[in-house]
């Protein structure tokens, strides 16, 4: 009995000290996320430097061909509402009519047009003019924060955290993760590369995406367990 017990501590001790970690690396990745935009914007708007932004312009430049401008435009794609329009699309049907997991088919369009709407907001209010010289063809719109790296961000974002919520192989879990976050990061250094966007903007849309991500994670979590107390009390009914 006593020896059952002890099991059974030990298991709820070891449960709370990982739910610890977990909370104090996802408070760690939202605070940081919000000083670095706070430092970016402040940076951009009150200070007004633009040394960042020209010296990771003029090495880009350096880097220039017809076979990175290509690879480039193939990342930028990634994070264009051509590609990810469809993409939250079918992982919202995968959901719904393959997984049968209801909640995760809310999460999925919640997020995306909860962010769609965070970086017009946003767009509108900081109203930065785009980079004078793009390199192949003017982007429309303003330009801090980037949208392309705010939404993929969150998308592929979104993607981790279903990888790490539902993969149990550790190698496939990391192999995947790592990839992700190579898109995320080579689709901000496109609109970088393009010259459709400065560096600040790109920086900013990467905080921003991750600070809405874990957001709306946490919100949209929450719901679902308000959700399924209320079902199982009217099932005990």
């Amino acid at each position: 009995m006593i020896r059952h017990v002890r099991k059974r501590v030990r298991k709820i001790w070891a449960t709370i000290t990982l739910l610890s970690l977990e909370l104090i690396v996802v408070l760690s990745a939202f605070f940081a996320a919000l000083a670095a935009f706070v430092f970016v914007a402040r940076m951009v708007f009150l200070k007004e430097k633009k040394e960042l932004d020209i010296n990771i312009f003029d090495f880009l430049a350096g880097y220039v061909s017809n076979v990175n401008t290509n690879l480039m435009q193939v990342f930028s794609f990634l994070g264009s509402h051509y590609f990810l329009i469809p993409a939250n699309i079918v992982l919202v049907l995968y959901f719904l009519l393959i997984r049968k997991e209801r909640w995760y088919s809310i999460k999925v369009p919640v997020i995306s047009l909860s962010s769609l709407l965070l970086m017009l907001v946003l767009k509108q209010f900081f109203h930065r003019d785009r980079p004078l010289v793009p390199l192949l063809q003017a982007a429309k719109g303003m330009s801090f924060p980037s949208g392309h790296a705010l939404m993929s961000s969150t998308f592929y974002g979104l993607l981790i955290y279903l990888v790490w919520r539902n993969i149990k192989n550790k190698t496939i879990k990391w192999l995947i993760t790592i990839t992700f976050l190579l898109i995320i990061f080579f689709i901000g250094l496109s609109r970088i590369y393009l010259r459709v966007h400065y560096p600040t903007d790109v920086m900013a849309g990467y905080c921003l995406g991750l600070i809405w991500l874990i957001l709306s994670i946490t919100i949209l979590n929450k719901m679902e367990r308000i959700g399924k107390k209320e079902i199982d009390l009217v099932v005990e009914k």
